[in-house]
């Protein structure tokens, strides 16, 4: 067996860019709304809505409103309730909390590590080689308030499945040293399928 091995989802975790340059670590800072209430973790999708960030409920289908894709979440700053300035791995979706503020990779050329799962559960599972250039579903979950990271998978695909152009996550690669062995990856590097940022059609002016 490999090592290490993937013991649980963790959200997209930026590793390059498609075009095979580096990842620099860049970020954009961009407000989150202070009537927010769900809990944005370090590695979950979100969206842009209204100019604010939140969390994206994609699964199966990015083109609808609340399951948009504009990036990825990476942290957070906030002024909580007794006026201290936080910076922190998640924002806990406290509607008290002011002058909010996320780190976002929107680069939409930027490369993502994701762990595999099954469509039902969190549970890792893996694919073979032949995943590379498919299109995959997202799986939800909650993440942890310990960590501040994202529990978001990428579903493990359907033989004869994979090419609906609605699914949010296209794979460009597999990743081999947490292969279970040679021919079962239970990681694979993705880009999101036509972000908000580089789409044609924008958000309506409130």
């Amino acid at each position: 067996m490999a090592y290490p091995t993937v013991s649980a989802p963790y959200g997209l975790e930026p590793v390059s860019r498609v075009d095979f340059m580096p990842y620099a670590g860049a970020t954009r800072l961009m407000a989150i709304a202070s009537n927010v209430s769900t809990a944005i973790y370090h590695g979950d999708i979100v969206l842009l809505n209204a100019g604010y960030i939140q969390k994206s409920g994609v699964t199966s289908d990015a083109t609808t409103a609340g399951n948009k894709t504009y990036g990825v979440f990476m942290g957070c700053q906030y002024v909580n309730t007794q006026g201290q300035t936080v910076q922190a791995q998640y924002f806990p979706g406290n509607a008290s909390a002011t002058s909010a503020v996320a780190y976002i990779v929107d680069d939409s050329m930027a490369a993502f590590k994701v762990a595999l799962t099954s469509s039902g559960s969190n549970a890792i599972t893996s694919a073979n080689a032949t995943v590379v250039g498919v299109n995959l579903a997202v799986r939800q979950g909650t993440g942890s308030t310990v960590t501040g990271d994202s529990q978001v998978s990428a579903v493990a695909p359907t033989t004869a499945l994979g090419n609906a152009t609605a699914l949010p996550l296209r794979v460009i690669a597999v990743v081999p040293e947490t292969a279970l062995n040679t021919t079962a990856f239970t990681e694979v590097i993705v880009k999101l399928n036509n972000p908000q940022i580089t789409g044609t059609t924008g958000n309506d002016y409130v």
